[in-house]
C-alpha cells in the first residue's frame, strides 16, 4: 500500500537528519478544558451506532477493519478530511499547496552513490547509466543517461505542515510537532520498506507546530499534501518498544486521541462507549453535539433493522450490508419511520474480458490456447452495447447508483465529460458484432452468434463466453439481468458461481489472478481518490514474474496508455500534464475497453428520524462529521 499516512504513514530517515531535542518543543504540561459554548447544561444525550463487526483493534496504524475504521473517525479529527473529492484541513491551518507556497520543488544537486527515483519513477542508487530526469524536466524528451561525472541536479519536493495552535490530547496533554515525528519513527521502525518510507529523504521537526517532508530527488509526489505522519501520543507509548505497540491495551483498545471523543469502555462481542472530549479543539464551538457514543457490533441486517425500530440503533453504519434491505428502508423512510444515505465512491464493479490469458504469455498455440474472441475492439464495444447496465442500476440497486464511463467517477474533477457513454442499445451492438465477423449464419436469433471472419477465431465458432462470479445475491441478480441483454444480441454465456477463496486465488492456477477466465465480474476500490491508472498498467498484469500479483487481470497491454499514466503519476495537482494525461488514459481506456465496468458499488447507512446532520460522502469515511451529528434536543443547538 503506498501510504499509510495521515492516518499512518511515512518515513525513512537517511544519515544527518537529525530529531529536534526534547528541550526544543513545548513541555508535556496538561492543558485547561476548553470552554463551550453553552450558557447552561445540557441534559445528558447519547447516540448509538451499531456496527456490522467488531474492530479489530484500535491501533491506528494496524491493519484496520471498515468497522475499527469508523470508531477512530471519532477519536481522531483528520488530520485531514477526504471531501468530495477534495483534501479539508482538520489539525492543519491549510492544506499545503504548489499554490500557498506550502509545497515547494526546489533544485538540488546529487552525487554517485545517493538515492534518487529515475525517470521510470524506481528508487535507485544514482549510477553511470541510470535514466533521470535532471532539474525542470518533466517530459520524457528531456530524460538523459547520467554519465557518472557531471554536475547534476534534480527536483525535489518540500511540503510543510502546520498544525493548529493548541492542539490537545485526549487526557489534555499539548500535542505537538513532535508526536508526528514520533509516529514518523515508529513507521520507520516496523516498516522500512514502505513506499513513502522508502522515498523519504527528511522529515523533520521545524518547532512545536511544523513539520517538513523533503521527498528523495527526482520523486515528485502528486499526493505530497498527505505526506504527514498522523500524530501519536508520545508521552502515552514511549515506553513500549514499537513492535508491541499493537498489543497494548492503551494502544489498541483505549487509545488517546484528539477528537470529538475518547474511548472509555470496551467490552469484547458487545459494544464500545466514548464519552466527549472535554480538551477537544472544536469545544468552544459546541461541539461534539452529544455526550456519550456507543457502538454496538450487529453483523446481521434484520437484527439490526429491528434494533433500529426498537430505538436500540440510531444510526447503522455502511459495515452492516444493507443492500438486500434497500427496498424496505425506502418504504420506511416514505413512512417518516427512517432516513436512508446512500453513496458511491472510487469502487467499482468490473466486467473484466480476458483479452491475454495466461496460457497465451509462453506464446499464442491455437491447437491449445483459448480462442482470441476479444483480439478486436469492436467484438469488445459490441459486448458493451449489449449489457443492459442501466436495468442492473435501476432493479437490482434501486436507481441509487450509476453505470460509469471511465475507471474515472463522472463527479471526480479529473473525469472527462467528453467521453461519450456507451448505453444499452443491442441493434448497435449486434451492428459492431458483425463489423467484427460475428454472424447470425443460421437466421434464428435464439441461437448464438457464429465467427465467419473474425480475427482470432476459428471460422463457425459459436460466440459463447464463460462468465465467472462470487454467489452474492446481489451478483446473481446483476447477472440473470446481463445475461438476459446478452442473448439478444447473441451472445450466450455459461455461468459458474465460484467462492471469493477460488475465483480469488492466487495464479496460476486462480480462476482471476491465474487470467484462466472469458468474463468475469468483480470489484475494485481504492481509498483516497488518486485516480488508478495503474489499475490497467502493463506492470500490473498479474504474472509469474510479478507472483501473481496485480489488479489488471485481463492482460490489457498499452504502451500508449502506460505512458500517459505514468506521467499523470509523476505530474502534480494544478499542472496541466496531470490533467491532461490522467484524461488521456481515460480516453485510451474508453476506445480500447479492456473491462467493462458496471455500476458504481454502494455505500449505504440509515438513521431513525429523530437523528441529524448524519449524511454519507462520497470520499470520507462514514462519520467524518460525527462532532455535529446530533439527536432530538441536541439537534436544536
Amino acid at each position: 500500500m503506498k501510504k499509510i499516512l495521515l492516518s499512518l504513514t511515512l518515513i525513512f530517515i537517511l544519515t544527518g537528519c537529525l530529531r529536534q531535542s526534547q528541550e526544543d518543543v513545548l513541555p508535556a504540561e496538561t492543558a485547561t478544558p476548553l470552554p463551550t459554548s453553552a450558557p447552561e447544561a445540557m441534559p445528558q444525550s447519547s447516540i448509538t451506532v451499531c456496527l456490522g463487526a467488531e474492530p479489530n483493534t484500535l491501533y491506528p496504524f494496524g491493519e484496520l477493519n471498515a468497522a475499527a475504521r469508523s470508531v477512530l473517525a471519532a477519536v481522531y479529527d483528520g488530520p485531514m478530511d477526504m471531501i468530495s473529492y477534495e483534501y479539508q484541513p482538520a489539525i492543519f491551518t491549510q492544506m499545503p499547496s504548489l499554490e500557498n507556497g506550502e509545497a515547494q520543488i526546489v533544485r538540488t544537486p546529487v552525487q554517485v552513490g545517493g538515492p534518487v527515483v529515475d525517470a521510470d519513477g524506481n528508487l535507485v542508487t544514482l549510477a553511470a547509466g541510470t535514466r533521470v530526469r535532471p532539474a525542470a524536466c518533466r517530459a520524457d524528451d528531456c530524460v538523459i543517461t547520467y554519465d557518472g561525472v557531471a554536475p547534476l541536479e534534480m527536483d525535489q519536493m518540500v511540503v510543510t505542515f502546520r498544525l493548529r495552535p493548541n492542539l490537545t490530547w485526549s487526557d489534555g496533554v499539548p500535542l505537538t510537532a513532535d508526536d508526528s515525528f514520533y509516529s514518523f519513527e515508529l513507521h520507520a521502525q516496523t516498516d522500512p520498506g514502505d513506499y513513502l518510507i522508502k522515498r523519504t529523504q527528511i522529515y523533520e521537526i521545524a518547532d512545536a507546530e511544523t513539520l517538513q517532508w523533503w521527498g528523495v530527488p527526482g520523486f515528485l509526489d502528486s499526493s505530497y499534501s498527505m505526506n504527514f505522519w498522523m500524530p501519536a501520543p508520545q508521552h502515552l507509548w514511549q515506553e513500549f518498544p514499537a513492535a508491541e505497540l499493537p498489543s497494548i491495551d492503551i494502544a489498541s483498545h483505549t487509545p488517546a486521541g484528539w477528537g470529538p471523543y475518547a474511548v472509555t469502555e470496551w467490552i469484547p462481542g458487545d459494544h464500545i462507549t466514548l464519552e466527549k472530549n472535554e480538551y477537544y479543539f472544536r469545544a468552544v464551538d459546541g461541539y461534539p453535539k452529544v455526550d456519550t457514543l456507543t457502538f454496538r457490533f450487529i453483523p446481521d441486517p434484520n437484527t439490526a433493522l429491528s434494533e433500529m425500530i426498537a430505538g436500540r440503533c440510531d444510526i447503522l453504519d455502511p459495515t452492516i450490508n444493507l443492500e438486500q434491505h434497500v427496498d424496505i428502508l425506502q418504504e420506511m423512510q416514505t413512512a417518516e419511520q427512517a432516513q436512508v444515505f446512500a453513496t458511491t465512491g472510487m469502487s467499482i464493479e468490473w466486467l473484466g474480458l480476458g483479452l491475454d490469458p495466461a496460457s497465451y504469455d509462453n506464446g499464442y498455440n491455437p491447437l491449445t490456447d483459448r480462442q482470441d474472441f476479444f483480439a478486436d475492439p469492436r467484438t469488445r464495444e459490441g459486448i458493451t452495447y449489449c449489457l443492459n447496465r442501466q436495468a442492473v442500476v435501476d432493479n437490482v440497486l434501486f436507481g441509487l447508483t450509476t453505470v460509469p464511463t471511465t475507471y474515472v467517477p463522472k463527479e471526480h474533477p479529473l473525469f472527462d465529460a467528453n467521453i461519450a457513454d456507451l448505453p444499452y442499445d443491442p441493434q448497435v451492438g449486434t451492428a459492431l458484432l458483425e463489423l467484427a465477423g460475428w454472424q447470425d449464419a443460421d437466421k434464428d436469433p435464439a441461437t448464438p452468434l457464429r465467427a465467419v471472419n473474425v480475427k482470432g477465431v476459428s471460422f463457425n465458432t459459436q460466440l459463447i463466453l464463460n462468465y465467472y462470479t462470487t454467489p452474492a445475491t446481489q451478483r446473481r441478480q446483476a447477472v440473470e439481468i446481463l445475461q438476459a441483454s446478452l442473448a439478444e444480441c447473441g451472445i450466450a454465456l455459461h455461468v459458474e458461481y465460484f467462492s471469493p477463496n477460488d475465483l480469488y486465488s492466487s495464479g496460476p492456477d486462480g480462476l482471476l489472478f491465474g487470467r484462466r477466465f472469458d468474463m468475469a465480474q468483480y470489484a475494485l476500490g481504492v481509498e483516497g481518490f488518486e485516480p488508478p491508472c495503474n489499475w490497467f498498467t502493463s506492470d500490473s498484469i498479474p504474472s509469474e514474474s510479478n507472483s501473481w500479483a496485480g489488479t489488471n487481470v485481463t492482460g490489457f497491454r498499452s504502451d500508449e496508455y502506460d505512458a500517459a499514466c505514468q506521467t499523470a503519476k509523476s505530474s502534480l495537482p494544478g499542472e496541466q500534464a496531470y490533467l491532461n494525461n490522467y484524461r488521456r488514459t481515460q480516453i485510451i481506456f474508453s476506445d480500447e475497453l479492456p473491462a467493462i465496468p458496471l455500476y458504481y458499488r454502494l455505500r449505504i447507512a440509515a438513521a431513525r428520524p429523530e437523528v441529524c446532520r448524519f449524511d454519507l460522502d462520497p470520499t470520507a469515511n462514514p462519520l467524518w462529521n460525527i462532532e455535529a451529528v446530533g439527536i432530538g434536543e441536541t439537534c436544536q443547538n
